[in-house]
């Protein structure tokens, strides 16, 4: 496929090197992925503080990176003068006495001429290099050697680096023992580093301990990618998957991928290297372990102790599983079998002959007759050939794991009984369904894979039209629109797919892929293609939940508004459901409407039900275990918990976001959650620069339009937070062509006030007061409410002076506008400045003490201290700026107390989810008067939008 062209830099956006770190010159600590924290704490123990001992025992299974943080330690020792000494344990060497301490300080023994004689004769003898000529006395021994890195410390600081240190001879472990204790008062680091979870015999159980875990799944895909030629697709997944983190296990599967070619079933290739990596251990094990492991090796995580060893022939006696146990290779408990190394099941599984693992899968399957799906995968490893009964087993098994929300199991079971199908009718229908479970799954490059499979087995249009929502979302998430929107297209023309429901569908996407690219011409084709549409599939159809008339009505309201978003308010108006309590949602048709209808109330701008019905759709999601199909709307929810005032959620949110993109390299949503970080610590009053990672540089901005606009907010955002106004109106003013077209139908528009309030700072309001004409008329007569009120604040900044306080007034008063608390926060600034610089202190003093509350509970420092300023010049004494949010502003020991007997039941009842009209029929109130009581307990409460209330309280 060509490439697009892509922008090598972002206009308007600055993206700076990472800075070196510490004095370190460019070398090991750039190579290590997923250690930053670790890494940080050895180094700390290192430059730290010169009075204190400084040692540090690093723990981890094999694998996990001691080695490699031990390099980076060296490294960085001798590039700020530090003599750096090393050992590294051999199994070889462990009976041979002080064989370790030999390696350690053989480049110290010209200097041992200068200690006592006692002590130089010890040393020497330990070494072997004088014959020994008394008793062995171990004190002049430990005593010499502390005194001689003493020695050597007064002219320059020390790094003892001790490797394998479980593999050290007992009498090295004696003296570094004795010598560790005593280093208080010397310049001397000592970094040990030992295999398992548990320090080795012979050292201080108290030593600082530093446990590498496995690494996260983020870190995990950023050191894949790092690789040469990383895999794509499923095997991609299935390497992650089966590495569990473990960096060697990365590394080593990834080069054996690029050795060979996946083998069916997509199962890893194998290597010669990692075979030897464990060969030897598994060699010694008796007959007996060895083929157990073999079992276990070949079995799924699902399957119990007891179904191993039965299908095996084992009995019941566990002792055979005692030499694995021994030579620290499994671990057998709790009725499971587990292996202490990714990769020594690897080298068990691929080390064996064909024709064992063939009969290992046999004897499970012919076990397991009472769990069909396992007994068909078994089957499935086991067939050699094309076999219809078992690619039908395996569809059925795929059936079950995608009504329990299972995609990626699913599409997994689907691709395998499409290998096994002999038809090629039958291949295409069930490479389609495993490429819609793909797409549930939220894997882009797997679906690209298995697009080309069904394409190029069938011409049937419904089919291709399945293949083709697939493959758009795909394109879209890796950044290609143009490119997913002819894949659409090409399904839908010259003659469209006869299910209506695949029509639909495709229909969606392409309201996704509209809305990423920001291009024209891709939401053109959407409401003809919908016109005239029913709700009426047939029983054959892919798509069975959208035949349900309520779920039918939410995505074509979606692909309607994402096609004009002018209509989105009344398209959410149709689909809204009556006040009550509806059943809460379960099954996938109830998760699309969800999504649906959370999709048309973010074009509607109703950001608190957009917020609350992606959090429901994000918690079945997850408890299904993938994110994937809502990979699209993560950037959006990303930026209205940051419009709605829910910035620690925020956080979270966006660094889950980070994870899911690095995982499955979806590189617009990457650089679209540092974007949306960048705003949010501008925001905060620490504006900064993306971080530098060419990686990004690969995504086209032209067609990514959504990206542009967030990129281009970010830097505006960054520059008006540190002061440069100018520079934050020209990346704002980015956001629209010459003529006021928005660079972004939708995203462009939400930035008017920003664009505004740099264009008043800078004397530009002419201008300025051209796009906000240009924003109003191409929102037509009825905007939304939050654009009614961010018009009506632009309008105030750039428009003829004498309305300024009519929109000031309009943009302020409005209660619906408390659900955007910084927004209106910063309305009741500007115009409180407007009227203190109308000589109006007075009128100024609580728009300003109000706007401060709401920055001060955001978090917002800059804007916080702009209207603590402001307040002080009114001529009110403000409190003084405090590092943090005052902790009686965030969490008062009793935040009801001051409200009337009435406001309080007002508030109960809005925590429980009733909304004003419903509390005013139970509180004999009109809605009117229940609004105006919760807007005024709101700066009370210490919240700003309706969700926060519950939490207000511990019965609910």
């Amino acid at each position: 496929m060509d490439e697009p062209m892509v922008a090598t830099s972002w206009p308007g956006v600055r993206v700076d090197g990472a800075g070196e770190e510490r004095g370190t010159p460019p070398g090991p600590t750039e190579a290590l992925v997923g250690r930053r924290t670790e890494l940080g704490q050895i180094l700390d123990a290192i430059d730290g503080d010169r009075r204190g001992p400084r040692t540090m025992l690093l723990l981890g299974e094999a694998g996990t990176g001691k080695t490699a943080l031990l390099a980076a330690a060296a490294g960085h020792a001798r590039g700020i003068g530090s003599l750096v000494l090393t050992a590294r344990g051999c199994e070889a060497e462990v009976e041979q006495s002080f064989a370790a301490l030999h390696q350690l300080l053989l480049p110290l023994l010209p200097q041992t001429d200068d200690l006592p004689e006692h002590q130089r004769e010890a040393l020497k003898a330990a070494f072997g290099i004088v014959a020994a000529t008394r008793q062995h006395d171990p004190m002049p021994l430990r005593v010499g050697v502390l005194n001689l890195l003493a020695r050597v410390s007064r002219s320059r600081p020390v790094l003892l680096i001790a490797d394998d240190v479980q593999h050290f001879d007992r009498d090295t472990r004696d003296v570094l023992g004795f010598v560790m204790r005593r280093l208080a008062t010397h310049a001397v680091t000592v970094l040990l580093a030992a295999r398992g979870q548990t320090p080795p015999d012979g050292f201080n159980p108290d030593l600082p301990v530093l446990s590498l875990a496995p690494l996260s799944r983020r870190a995990a895909a950023h050191l894949l990618d790092a690789q040469p030629a990383p895999p794509t697709g499923r095997a991609r997944i299935d390497l992650l998957e089966q590495a569990a983190g473990n960096p060697l296990a990365i590394i080593e599967l990834s080069r054996a991928v690029r050795a060979g070619q996946a083998v069916p079933g997509g199962g890893l290739p194998q290597t010669l290297r990692i075979q030897e990596m464990f060969a030897a251990q598994l060699r010694a094990l008796p007959t007996g372990t060895q083929r157990l492991i073999l079992y276990a090796a070949a079995s799924s995580d699902h399957e119990d102790l007891g179904t191993i060893m039965a299908a095996a022939g084992a009995g019941s006696d566990l002792g055979v599983w005692a030499p694995a146990e021994d030579a620290g290779l499994m671990t057998v408990a709790g009725g499971r079998v587990a292996f202490r190394h990714p990769l020594v099941r690897t080298a068990s599984y691929d080390g064996a002959p064909a024709h064992l693992r063939q009969q290992v899968h046999t004897d499970l399957a012919a076990v397991l007759d009472g769990d069909p799906a396992r007994r068909a995968w078994h089957l499935a490893a086991a067939c050699l050939r094309q076999d219809e009964s078992v690619a039908a087993a395996l569809e059925d098994t795929a059936e079950l794991a995608g009504r329990r929300g299972g995609f990626f199991a699913a599409a997994r079971a689907l691709e395998r009984a499409a290998e096994c199908s002999p038809e090629a009718a039958d291949r295409a229908r069930r490479y389609a369904k495993a490429l819609r479970a793909a797409q549930n799954a939220g894997d882009p490059s797997w679906v690209r894979e298995l697009y080309d499979k069904v394409t190029a087995l069938t011409a049937d249009r419904d089919l291709l039209g399945v293949a083709a929502c697939g493959a758009g979302i795909a394109l879209s998430l890796s950044g290609h629109q143009r490119q997913g929107f002819r894949v659409l297209m090409s399904a839908l023309e010259p003659d469209p797919p006869k299910d209506g429901m695949t029509v639909l569908a495709l229909a969606a996407v392409l309201q996704a892929v509209a809305f990423q690219s920001g291009l024209p011409e891709v939401r053109r084709p959407i409401a003809a293609l919908l016109d005239g549409l029913e709700a009426a599939g047939s029983s054959e159809t892919p798509y069975s939940e959208l035949t349900k008339s309520d779920v039918f009505e939410a995505v074509r309201a979606v692909a309607l508004a994402g096609a004009d978003p002018v209509n989105a308010p009344e398209l959410l108006r149709r689909i809204r459901r009556r006040p009550g309590t509806p059943e809460p949602p379960a099954g996938i048709a109830d998760m699309t409407r969800l999504q649906a209808g959370g999709a048309v109330a973010w074009y509607a701008d109703e950001s608190e039900l957009f917020v609350e019905s992606f959090r429901q759709a994000y918690a079945l999601l997850t408890a299904y275990g993938s994110m994937g199909s809502a990979a699209p709307t993560l950037a959006a929810m990303g930026s209205a918990l940051i419009d709605t005032g829910r910035w620690a959620e925020a956080e979270e949110h966006l660094e889950e976001t980070a994870t899911l993109a690095a995982v499955q390299k979806l590189r617009h949503l990457e650089i679209d959650v540092e974007a949306l970080r960048m705003t949010l610590r501008a925001l905060r009053g620490q504006p900064s620069d993306l971080p530098a990672d060419p990686a990004w540089t690969a995504v086209g901005l032209e067609e990514n339009r959504a990206t542009h606009a967030r990129l281009l907010r970010a830097a505006g955002t960054s520059a008006a937070a540190a002061g440069d106004f100018d520079g934050a109106f020209r990346h704002f003013r980015l956001l629209f062509g010459e003529d006021g077209v928005p660079l972004h139908y939708f995203l462009s528009n939400r930035s008017i006030v920003d664009l505004a309030a740099a264009a008043q700072r800078t004397g530009r309001q002419e201008e300025g007061a051209r796009i906000v004409a240009a924003v109003r008329a191409a929102l037509g007569a009825r905007p939304t409410t939050r654009m009614t009120l961010l018009l009506h604040h632009a309008a105030a900044l750039t428009g003829e002076p004498q309305d300024a306080e009519h929109h000031f007034r309009l943009a302020t008063v409005n209660p619906a506008g408390e659900q955007w608390p910084l927004a209106r926060a910063q309305a009741r600034l500007h115009y409180a400045q407007w009227l203190r610089r109308k000589r109006r202190p007075l009128d100024a003093r609580p728009l300003l003490a109000t706007a401060l509350e709401s920055f001060t509970r955001l978090g917002a420092r800059g804007l916080a201290d702009e209207a603590r300023v402001e307040l002080r010049a009114s001529g009110v004494a403000a409190a003084p700026a405090q590092a943090d949010p005052p902790a009686e502003l965030t969490a008062q020991a009793d935040p009801l107390a001051e409200l009337t007997a009435q406001q309080r039941q007002i508030v109960r009842l809005a925590a429980r989810g009733l909304r004003n009209r419903e509390i005013a029929e139970q509180l004999m109130l009109s809605p009117r008067t229940v609004g105006s009581h919760l807007y005024n307990v709101y700066p009370k409460l210490g919240v700003s939008s309706r969700h926060q209330l519950r939490d207000l309280f511990d019965d609910l």
